[in-house]
C-alpha cells in the first residue's frame, strides 16, 4: 500500500504525553452533545466521528485504489472474504463465515454467511439483496482483469488457476466464465484453485482492495463507480464532495460485539481535507475534529499547548496511543532510464546517504533508520540477517567514479518529486537527502512538492526519475514488500516496481519462496530476495517510524494499529461533562 504524505515528528511530545498518563485534561467543547443511545455494556449510539486527510480523495472502488488515504475510507464500506487482526497477523472469517484447504494445499472452499445484505442502493432500486457467491466471483474475477485503473491485479493473477490467461487476454472486461481457478459452487460456497500451493494466500485475501462489489452496482455506475460504492461494510456513502466525506450508520451491518449490540455504534464518519498540520491540530484543539493520524513534534506547543496549559486543563482532553508501524520509507530511481540505469549509480546514491543523521538531527530523533532491507520489521520475520547498505561516502566516489560521473560531472540535475507538505518531516528527509547527495556526490536535485496524485503521474508518464515513495504492508507477511521488485508485477497496472526492476534470479526466489510451506525456509529465501534488492539497489530504503495518533477522549475503543488502518466499527462516542473552571 502507498505510504502516507508526512513522516510523523513525534517522540519527545508522545514522551512528555506518556509522563502525564496520556490524558490531558482541559475545558470541554460548550457544544450540546448528540442525542445518544445507552448500549448494553455501557456503550453508546450515536454521534459524528469526524478527522481530516492531506490528501484529496476521488475514487473509493476497491481495486482503484492502493494508498492508505482511500483505504481507511473503503475498509468501512466494503469488506473482503476475509480478515485480519492487525497486531497479531491471526485471519479471521469475514465475508466467508468458515473455509477449508484441500490436502494437496490447492484448493481453498468458502462458506459465504447467509443473510448478509449488501447497502441499500439506487442499483437495487433503493433496496438491497444478499450477498452470494457470485458476487465474490464477480469482485475477484474483476481484480483479476486488464482494466486501466486496476492497481491490485499483482495479489492474484500469478496464483490462481486460470487468473494470468484472463488477465492477458481479457482486454478492458471479464471473459465469458470468468477465472478458471475461481468457482461458484451454490449460492452461498466459493471454491478457488491455486495454481501452486501458497502459504500466504489467506493473508492475501484480507487485502481491501479485494472486497466484495455486486455487479449491478459496476453496470449502473460504469466509470463513475468510483464515486458510487456499494458493499456490506459498517458504513455506506451519504456523501462525496471536493471538501468532505461523509459515510452514515449501515443499520444492517452484521456483526455485534461481545455484548449482542449491533455494530456500529457511530451514526455519522466525516473527513474533510486539510492543506497543512497546523490547521488541523487547530481544528483538534478546537474540537472540530475527533483525530489527528500524524503528530508533529514541532508544532505541539504551539497548537495543542505547553505543559503548563495543560496542567492548567486549558486543552482539549484527549489521549496519544502508538504503534510501531510496519512501513517503509524509500526513495525510488527509475531502473530503466539513462540516469539510473547503472547499479553502480543507483548503489552510490545508497552509500552516500547516512540514515541516522537523517532521523536523529533533521526529524529530531523521531523514525528508525533503515539499517537492513527493505522489509519493515515484522513478526516471524528474521530482519536483522539483512545487511543494509552502510554510509560510505568514499566508497559511492569510487562507484560514480567507475560509472563515469567522478566528481558528478556528466549528471544531470534531475526533479526529485517528494508528496509532502513544505517544511514538514517528510520534506526535511528530503532536503537532508539532496544535501548529502550534493555534497558527497556532487549531484544536483531540485526538489518538488507535490500531491500523490501528481506524483503518480509523473512516474507514469516517465518524467519522473527519481522520488520519495513509501509502502505500508497491507497484509503482514514479507511477500507484500518484496512484490515491489517482482519482474512480472511491472506488467500490470499497479503501484508496485514502478520503478521497473528487472532481475531474473530475483524472481526465481521470489517464485520459490511463495510456494515454500515450511515456515522457516520460507523466511530465509525471503531473507535472500531482501538482501538481493540490497545488493542491486533499485531503491534507497531510508527509515520506518511509529504510528502515533492523538484522539479526543471523547472517543472511545479506537486504537492505533501497525498498518495505520482506521478500525471504527467498535468505536463509540461518550461525550465529556464539563470541566468546572
Amino acid at each position: 500500500m502507498q505510504l502516507k504524505i508526512e513522516t510523523m515528528l513525534k517522540k519527545p511530545f508522545t514522551l512528555l504525553l506518556l509522563a502525564l498518563g496520556l490524558v490531558i485534561a482541559s475545558c470541554s467543547s460548550e457544544e450540546k452533545p448528540e442525542e445518544q443511545l445507552v448500549a448494553k455494556g455501557n456503550k453508546m449510539y450515536g454521534g459524528e466521528l469526524k478527522f481530516m486527510s492531506t490528501e484529496k480523495i476521488d475514487n473509493l472502488f476497491p481495486i482503484y485504489t492502493g494508498d492508505v488515504y482511500s483505504s481507511r475510507i473503503i475498509s468501512q464500506i466494503f469488506e473482503p472474504l476475509l480478515t485480519i487482526d492487525p497486531e497479531t497477523g491471526t485471519v479471521n472469517p469475514g465475508i466467508a463465515k468458515d473455509w477449508n484447504l484441500s490436502s494437496d494445499a490447492r484448493i481453498y472452499t468458502f462458506n459465504i454467511r447467509k443473510g448478509l445484505k449488501f447497502h441499500e442502493d439506487a442499483c437495487f432500486k433503493n433496496k438491497t439483496r444478499e450477498v452470494t457467491a457470485s458476487d465474490v466471483k464477480f469482485s475477484l474475477d474483476l481484480a483479476c482483469t486488464n482494466l486501466k485503473n486496476n492497481e491490485i491485479a499483482y495479489l492474484l493473477v500469478d496464483r490462481i488457476e486460470g487468473a494470468k490467461d484472463h488477465f492477458d487476454n481479457s482486454n478492458g472486461k471479464i471473459r465469458k466464465g470468468g477465472v478458471k481457478g475461481i468457482k461458484v459452487i451454490n449460492k452461498h460456497t466459493l471454491q478457488i484453485t491455486l495454481s501452486e500451493p501458497y502459504v500466504g494466500f489467506e493473508k492475501i485475501l484480507t487485502h481491501n482492495g479485494l472486497s466484495v462489489t455486486p455487479k449491478e452496482a459496476y453496470k449502473k455506475y460504469g466509470k463513475n463507480i468510483g464515486k458510487h460504492p456499494v458493499g456490506t461494510g459498517p458504513f455506506s456513502l451519504e456523501s462525496m464532495s471536493n471538501s468532505k466525506i461523509s459515510l452514515k450508520r449501515n443499520p444492517k451491518y452484521w456483526r455485534k460485539d461481545e455484548f449482542g449490540n449491533r455494530l456500529p455504534f457511530l451514526s455519522k464518519v466525516t473527513m474533510t481535507y486539510v492543506k497543512n498540520k497546523r490547521s488541523e491540530l487547530k481544528a483538534f484543539r478546537d474540537s472540530k475534529v475527533d483525530l489527528v493520524l500524524e503528530l508533529p513534534v514541532e508544532e505541539t506547543e504551539n497548537i495543542l499547548g505547553s505543559l503548563e496549559e495543560a496542567q492548567r486543563g486549558l486543552n482539549v482532553k484527549h489521549k496519544v496511543d502508538a504503534k510501531k508501524s510496519l512501513n517503509m520509507m524509500y526513495v525510488a530511481m527509475q531502473n530503466e532510464s539513462e540516469e539510473f540505469s547503472d547499479e553502480r549509480v543507483r548503489k552510490a546514491f545508497n552509500m552516500a546517504i547516512d540514515r541516522a543523521m537523517i532521523v536523529d538531527k533533521d526529524l529530531e530523533g523521531e523514525g528508525w533508520p533503515a539499517k537492513n532491507g527493505f522489509v519493515a520489521d515484522m513478526e516471524g520475520y528474521p530482519s536483522e540477517k539483512v545487511r543494509g547498505h552502510s554510509y560510505n561516502p568514499e566508497m559511492a566516489k569510487s562507484l560514480m567514479r567507475q560509472a563515469g560521473f567522478a566528481n558528478g560531472n556528466g549528471f544531470p540535475t534531475l526533479d526529485f518529486y517528494v508528496n509532502a507538505i513544505e517544511g514538514s518531516g517528510a520534506h526535511r528527509s528530503c532536503q537532508s537527502i539532496a544535501r548529502q547527495l550534493k555534497a558527497n556526490l556532487n549531484v544536483n536535485l531540485n526538489i518538488i512538492l507535490c500531491s500523490l496524485d501528481e506524483r503518480r503521474a509523473a512516474v507514469a508518464s516517465g518524467k519522473a526519475k527519481i522520488w520519495r515513495a513509501g509502502w505500508i504492508a497491507d497484509y503482514p507477511d514479507p511477500s507484500n514488500f518484496l512484490a515491489q521488485f517482482y519482474g512480472n508485477n511491472m506488467k500490470k497496472q499497479s503501484l508496485v516496481n514502478d520503478f521497473n526492476y528487472s532481475n531474473e534470479a530475483f524472481d526465481a526466489i521470489y517464485e520459490k519462496a511463495l510456494v515454500e510451506t515450511d515456515s522457516e525456509k520460507r523466511m530465509d529465501l525471503f531473507v535472500q530476495c531482501d538482501q538481493m534488492v540490497v545488493e542491486t539497489a533499485p531503491v534507497i530504503p531510508v527509515m520506518t517510524d511509529d504510528h502515533i495518533i492523538i484522539i479526543n477522549a471523547r472517543v472511545r475503543d479506537f486504537n492505533a494499529t501497525q498498518m495505520e488502518t482506521l478500525e471504527l466499527t467498535n468505536v463509540y462516542i461518550k461525550e465529556l461533562r464539563n470541566k468546572k473552571k
